[in-house]
């Protein structure tokens, strides 16, 4: 929100100086972003008048001119403007002098053979807007000779503050001399718009078409006939030229000044080029506009718009029609000051890409109760600049009534801040701040104004008090020291996150940060891609949904580091995915992705699902899960390779995790190449640690006794899993088993047809004397009884 210091005093009668006003505005919660005090860079910059203006001998665009600088030596400058024109008033740059909008000093230079002692300059030359097309132009009894800057109003200080969007009053002037003024740097001074009487009905009316009356709750219209349209008065140019904001004329100007001064959007309609009466309505389907920013929009069914009989005059809230826009041939202006739903101007505004004045501002919230007399305030000045005579005002709907009283008990102020407060000294700054107060004893009763749509209840009360009061009077109080243990406060999943990313990090992976949003055709290949999931207003088209899986993010990544000369990657990322709306479907996974070949002297290999395996259970073990208890079986979800991919669970019913190559479907859908080995854990998942004893580690057991190995060959039906008979030989004798390994899968010669040998090396680690042949053989027989139950094996021959 920018702002001139001049501008500000016809709000506040104060005496305070630039600096004051800065750091007050700052204090109470309106951040003083920039002051811009041009007056000393302007300075050099003069009026100058075109005495000649003859085309360039060289050139078919330029033109040779003689400049007048009021000291009576004329001098020649070669100039591109299309406006520039013997007689005009411009301002001019000598020698030597920089202009803000180019940061390069001038000289004189020879421009296809002709000489050129300075230059005409733009708007855009000196920082003033983007507007290049031509050379400013000052009016015709404009002095020469003269500094510009005080002609136009660019020497007054600009002052612009950061608003956050809680607070729409203060995107006015008058909201922020208000605001001030409760500081006690001044009063306020804001004119109060008297009523302009209607000389006849208004002709056109208005009529709310909208299945929500929330849409557009109340519409204001009045016509002025007999304008006399044309440039606005220089006080009102500079102005608007000082806040950033190009005239156009004085109608035009007029919605532009109430706008910054009272944060009151308004618009005009050439009421001739208006057919029948408006109605505010939906947009139909194939509708559009070509708006006053000469961009045509498509509308869908959720854009509200203002209509007539011949179709679609203006976007209600954010920007007005081309076609029935005010030129300076307008001689009948209709005024519209309207109220619409701020979560509807929002979501148009993303959609269209639209960011207009009246959208920032509609959008956050404009003062309900200042509709009419905005309204009577731009006819008066409509009057005073273009004459006229003006219509009665029609109103379609009502104006709503959001006034809100709140029970403030005093003591809220002290409980939440410390501020230890006079009753009378709360209530003047609540009063100040317009606030309705009432009631003398422990708890007032409070009305917010109409202009404060973010007052609800007490806290935000006592949040008011605090910052006109100071924020630096509240004084800074330890908090109590805990006489006790301090409790770890980290969760579980807090523990596990923490310990999974070094985990990984220590096996090479490099962690990324990938977007929580995808393609909707990525969410779908990945398991994704629900409706409940695809975002309302999403940044870009192709982070559309969230995401299912952290492997497309990570994927996507892998690849284009690839593409950038790096194709050996290894990755990882820790962080939520989403496979519903609940609070319950949002999960906390760890996923990692390894692409390339590894290249060695010795041998090169490629990537794949062992590499991927070894990655989930190393996390496993690092998160406390006993990977030997883990169940690795054949499979995974459709966007891993159908034979080069394995889940891990413990049991059926709690599934965890999944690991293996990716599938050529799912790489071609992310527009990698592979092949490229991922595993993904979810650690929601994984089983809680049982709760110890004690938290003191247990004493380190280490036998002294030598371990001993038996091998065991099984022959069993080829369709056994080689891990089911592990997990029989692993619980055959658990007290002496220490681990037991495949080291051998045989199917050939010797080996009857739909069978096949497993080798499995058991260890066996005593642990208070050594074991004889018998014990070991009576173990083995169990170990052998054991894999014969649960498989079927029996020993091989």
């Amino acid at each position: 929100m920018k702002f001139t210091l001049a501008w500000l005093k016809e709000h506040l009668k104060t005496d305070a100086g630039l600096d004051e006003i800065g750091k007050s505005l700052t204090r109470i919660g309106l951040e003083v972003e920039n002051v811009e005090d041009r007056a000393k860079e302007l300075a050099p910059f003069i009026t100058a008048k075109v005495l000649e203006a003859a085309r360039h001998p060289n050139a078919d665009r330029l033109q040779v001119l003689k400049v007048d600088r009021g000291d009576g030596e004329p001098l020649q400058v070669v100039c591109g403007a299309s406006n520039a024109r013997a007689g005009m008033i411009g301002v001019f740059a000598k020698e030597g002098t920089v202009p803000p909008g180019t940061g390069i000093a001038l000289k004189v230079g020879d421009v296809r053979g002709q000489k050129s002692f300075g230059m005409m300059v733009s708007e855009k030359e000196m920082g003033l807007s983007a507007e290049s097309e031509g050379i400013i132009e000052m009016p015709s009894d404009t002095p020469i000779g003269k500094p510009f800057a005080p002609l136009l109003g660019l020497d007054d200080p600009v002052i612009e503050i950061a608003v956050t969007p809680n607070r729409p009053d203060c995107l006015g002037v008058a909201g922020i001399a208000r605001d001030l003024a409760a500081t006690e740097i001044g009063d306020v001074i804001t004119k109060q718009p008297k009523s302009v009487k209607g000389a006849f009905p208004c002709p056109v009316k208005v009529k709310l078409d909208l299945d929500d009356p929330k849409l557009s709750p109340a519409f204001a219209l009045r016509l002025v006939r007999g304008v006399k349209n044309g440039p606005s008065p220089e006080w009102l140019q500079k102005k608007l030229r000082a806040v950033g904001l190009r005239p156009i004329n004085a109608l035009v100007d007029v919605t532009n000044l109430l706008t910054i001064d009272r944060a009151r959007p308004l618009h005009v309609f050439d009421a001739k080029k208006v057919q029948g009466d408006l109605t505010v309505r939906r947009a139909r389907k194939g509708e559009n506009l070509l708006a006053l920013d000469g961009k045509t929009y498509n509308f869908d069914e959720n854009t509200v718009v203002i209509a007539d009989a011949k179709g679609v005059e203006s976007i209600g809230g954010i920007m007005g029609g081309e076609e029935t826009g005010c030129t300076d041939q307008t001689t009948d202006v209709l005024i519209e000051s309207a109220l619409w739903d701020p979560l509807n101007v929002a979501r148009t505004g993303r959609a269209l890409g639209i960011h207009s004045d009246a959208r920032h501002r509609f959008e956050r919230g404009v003062d309900p109760d200042f509709t009419v007399p905005g309204l009577e305030l731009a006819t008066q000045l409509i009057l005073d600049l273009c004459g006229g005579e003006a219509s009665e005002i029609f109103l379609a709907g009502e104006i709503p009534d959001e006034r809100r009283a709140i029970d403030f008990p005093i003591a809220e102020v002290k409980r939440l801040t410390g501020l230890e407060l006079h009753p009378a000294e709360i209530k003047i700054v609540l009063q100040k701040l317009g606030f309705a107060v009432s009631g003398s004893g422990e708890v007032l009763k409070i009305a917010a104004p109409s202009w404060r749509p973010d007052i609800h209840g007490k806290p935000d009360l006592v949040e008011e008090v605090m910052r006109i009061v100071g924020l630096d009077k509240v004084k800074s109080t330890p908090l109590p020291k805990s006489t006790g243990i301090s409790r770890p406060v980290q969760t579980v999943l807090q523990k596990r996150t923490k310990i999974g990313r070094r985990a990984l990090a220590a096996r090479g992976l490099s962690e990324a940060i990938t977007w929580s949003f995808i393609s909707k055709p990525q969410a779908e290949i990945f398991g994704g891609g629900k409706a409940e999931l695809a975002l309302a207003n999403p940044i870009a088209s192709d982070l559309s949904d969230m995401r299912p899986s952290l492997l497309p993010g990570l994927v996507s990544a892998a690849q284009r580091n690839a593409d950038r000369g790096f194709p050996q990657t290894a990755l990882f990322e820790i962080g939520q995915i989403f496979l519903g709306d609940k609070p319950a479907d949002q999960r906390m996974a760890a996923a990692a992705v390894r692409r390339g070949t590894a290249r060695h002297w010795s041998s090169s290999k490629a990537a794949d699902a062992y590499d991927a395996k070894a990655d989930a259970l190393s996390l496993l073990s690092a998160l406390g899960i006993d990977a030997s208890r883990a169940q690795i079986v054949p499979g995974a979800p459709s966007w891993f390779h159908p034979g080069r991919s394995g889940t891990i669970q413990l049991g059926p019913q709690n599934v965890f995790g999944w690991f293996g190559e990716l599938h050529p479907r799912a790489l071609a859908a992310l527009g990698a190449e592979g092949p490229l080995a991922a595993m993904e854990i979810v650690l929601d998942n994984l089983p809680e640690p049982k709760a110890k004893a004690t938290k003191s580690k247990p004493a380190l057991e280490i036998s002294g006794l030598q371990p001993v190995s038996r091998d065991f060959a099984f022959l069993v039906d080829r369709a056994v899993k080689a891990a089911d008979i592990l997990k029989a030989v692993l619980g055959a004798e658990k007290k002496l088993i220490s681990g037991a390994d495949v080291f051998d899968v045989y199917e050939s010669k010797g080996i009857a047809e739909g069978k096949k040998s497993v080798g499995i090396a058991v260890t066996l680690q005593p642990q208070d004397k050594t074991l004889t042949d018998q014990e070991i053989d009576a173990v083995a027989e169990k170990i052998v009884a054991a894999a014969a139950k649960a498989t079927g094996a029996t020993l091989r021959g």
